[in-house]
């Protein structure tokens, strides 16, 4: 696995444009957010556990074999980000049920891929998820890291 220096300045190669960076500070939670809210609604069988389960333990894979094995810290901040982006979900599944939370994300998941398209193309560079797939955990944790850059946090 590279470590997460080099993760974070191949993504900072890909994404120089301010107003692409701009783009992903919006579009990259909310798809975030869209993985976790489809998931969400994955029907659970009752004897298994209740819903928000699959996007429980996807998150829970995700932070324990990729984010905390990448960066300790940067693993930490995004277990905090997927808490409450599934406080979100959850209430927003109460508020709107499942058929209303999956069409809501269906919206924010289509327009946030049509902004990080616009973003790329003002950039004049393919997404860095066509060169290698992981790209799409990394994006999360490239806007972690610039958070702790910025509080002066070392990863």
């Amino acid at each position: 696995m590279r470590d997460a220096n080099t993760w974070f300045g191949n993504y900072a190669a890909d994404h120089q444009n301010p107003t692409n960076r701009t783009i992903h500070w919006i579009c990259v939670p909310a798809i975030t957010w869209c993985a976790i809210a489809f998931l969400w609604i994955v029907p659970v069988p009752q004897w298994l556990g209740r819903p928000g389960f699959f996007s429980v333990m996807a998150m829970f894979l995700a932070f324990a074999f990729y984010y905390f094995r990448l960066s300790r810290g940067i693993g930490l901040a995004m277990a905090a980000v997927f808490v409450l982006m599934s406080l979100i979900t959850e209430g927003l599944y109460r508020i709107l049920g499942p058929a209303n939370l999956g069409w809501l994300a269906l919206a924010v998941f289509v327009a946030a891929w049509i902004g990080q398209f616009i973003g790329h193309h003002i950039e004049g560079r393919r997404p860095s998820f066509f060169t290698d797939i992981q790209y799409l955990l990394i994006g999360p944790a490239w806007l972690m890291s610039k958070v702790f850059r910025r509080v002066g946090i070392a990863y």
